[in-house]
């Protein structure tokens, strides 16, 4: 399997993976918004509504809006779900200042929620079990 086509499964797979963190949904609980994250090759229209993924659609979806969007390399987020990160490459920030994501639009309500987008965007390092 190719590394993007693993990345996009990955993002597929976030909405199950959040299900089975109850403190991270209710972290959440009062962010409702429209975002676009996945790789520098294939983006994802998320929706988050009371800190659940109600949506997952592959981007472009024409006329879809987004509030913000955080997008890496394949091989940032590779490096970035290792169970235990490399140093520069275990935080969402740490990934934008290297070069290898970038965090565009509308990034105030992204820094509110800081703390339950790095923990959402980290659950692939173990599968949504924490």
């Amino acid at each position: 399997m190719k590394q993007s086509e693993s990345i996009a499964e990955t993002f597929n797979r976030l909405p199950e993976m959040l299900e089975r963190d109850p403190s991270l949904v209710h972290r959440g609980r009062m962010l409702d918004i429209d975002c676009l994250f996945g790789s520098v090759e294939q983006a994802f229209h998320v929706a988050i509504r009371a800190g659940r993924i109600t949506d997952v659609a592959p981007a472009p979806v024409l006329m879809r809006p987004w509030t913000f969007a955080y997008r890496a390399t394949p091989e940032a987020w590779s490096a970035y779900w290792q169970p235990m990160p490399a140093a520069g490459w275990h935080d969402l920030l740490a990934l934008t200042k290297r070069g290898a994501a970038t965090l565009e639009g509308d990034i105030k309500p992204f820094m509110i929620h800081l703390q339950y987008f790095k923990d959402l965007l980290a659950l692939p390092r173990t599968g949504g079990a924490r």
